[in-house]
């Protein structure tokens, strides 16, 4: 009986983790665009987008677009030096549906 406790413990402990997780790199995400200038609403939705469809470890390469990129060019090529295909197409579908109202 002892062995199931600590089992169910152990689940236990590592679903917390995996939700806090999850809303951590929500509030990442959603920080950093709004400090890339992006309105709140632009932000919000594109953050619950980008946490919805990629993994932890995509979210994680997404920290290579922080820091001042004056124009959309440099966004584009600061996105295609993540190399991920998956990573590229979220982020811009999410970009163009959020900034058009389409998706919420």
């Amino acid at each position: 009986m002892k062995m199931v406790k600590r089992a169910l413990m152990l689940v236990g402990i590592l679903a917390l983790l995996a939700v806090s997780a999850h809303l951590y790199a929500g509030w990442r995400v959603r920080a950093a665009l709004l400090d890339a200038g992006m309105s709140a609403r632009v932000s919000t939705c594109m953050a619950r987008r980008m946490v919805r469809q990629l993994s932890f470890v995509q979210l994680l390469k997404l920290q290579a677009l922080e820091g001042d990129k004056p124009t959309p060019g440099a966004w584009l090529r600061a996105l295609r030096e993540v190399d991920d295909p998956k990573v590229i197409l979220v982020t811009t579908a999410s970009a163009a549906l959020c900034k058009v109202g389409i998706a919420r």
